[in-house]
């Protein structure tokens, strides 16, 4: 068997980063964490470090915006995941970028997107913006000409499954009354869980066919129509909700006359529940593939286990 890459995580204590780092290490990658400095007086993040050195994973002190750490670190690995937040973060990848092409060892790049895909999707402001920065990195990768992976994971079931609706995880549990439908409810909405994420990024990190393509994470049993979701949901239950349908036009207003960040959670609800932008399209073999079919050995926690856990 070939040896198995060395991965280098940038931002892997943060949401869907401490996965990733886990999932790296359980398949068997010698895996690196770049870690801030400030982070280690962090007592929430400290226990997630103590968790990744359990796993054997080696923490790197360096910092996205110290070039000589970034390139320091870059030089121990072959393979580099970028899973930092949103905002200025993602923009600032192209020092990630410039690091990689100063090392020169890399031998593939996986920018942090983990949504909709950047190309592939209808959203309107203020989300437009936000997925036009993301392909803008992907563009900057292709024209320095490293070698990429892009992983589109579509939606974090810890964001959606507990409210069904889009919010950062909290402790709201699915209606049982009563529930909001945007638009008509049809299109299909794609919903994973996060450590199976994880899982399909790390089986692409040594698979040649994943070179400069798309990952598509949009596994049969985890797509749903928002109505089938909701029907799913009430058999659960045993219970039928009551349930009020806001028209696209009024939430399209709405998101013209909120503030931010309450425009950007409807313009992505908009993208995703009305637009259907996880599952609107084809993947065309020459972009990309769909993880469930290349991957068919991951065993990945369907929707509807997923929200039995509420029951």
């Amino acid at each position: 068997m070939a040896e198995k890459s060395k991965v280098l995580i940038i931002g892997g204590t943060g949401y869907i980063g401490k996965f990733i780092v886990e999932a790296s290490a359980k398949e068997g990658h010698p895996t690196f964490a770049l870690v801030r400095q400030s982070t280690l007086s962090d007592p929430v993040k400290c226990k997630i470090i103590d968790n990744f050195k359990n796993l054997g994973v080696q923490i790197l002190i360096g910092d996205l915006y110290d070039h000589e750490s970034l390139v320091k670190a870059i030089k121990h690995v072959d393979v580099v995941i970028s899973t930092v937040g949103v905002g200025q973060q993602i923009e600032d990848q192209v020092k990630i970028i410039a690091a990689i092409k100063e090392a020169g060892n890399v031998k593939r790049f996986f920018p942090s997107e983990f949504g909709l895909d950047s190309d592939l999707n209808t959203a309107v402001e203020p989300a437009k913006s936000m997925y036009a920065v993301r392909a803008q990195i992907r563009r900057a990768i292709e024209v320095e000409g490293i070698p990429y992976t892009y992983v589109a994971s579509n939606c974090f079931a810890g964001y959606i499954l507990p409210s069904l609706s889009v919010a950062p995880p909290g402790t709201a549990s699915p209606p049982r009354d009563k529930v909001v439908i945007l638009g008509d409810g049809n299109p299909k909405v794609v919903i994973n869980h996060e450590a199976d994420i994880a899982t399909y990024t790390v089986k692409t990190v040594d698979d040649p066919r994943t070179l400069n393509k798309t990952l598509f994470i949009r596994p049969p049993n985890n797509t749903y129509s928002y109505n089938e979701l909701v029907a799913l949901w009430e058999k659960m239950i045993g219970k039928t909700l009551d349930k009020t349908y806001v028209p696209e036009e009024q939430m399209l207003k709405q998101i013209q006359e909120s503030p931010m960040p309450v425009n950007l959670f409807l313009a992505l609800s908009h993208s995703i529940f009305v637009n259907g932008d996880c599952a609107n399209f084809e993947i065309e073999p020459s972009i990309g593939f769909e993880a469930s079919e290349l991957y068919p050995e991951v065993k990945y926690t369907t929707l509807e286990e997923g929200l039995r856990r509420f029951v």
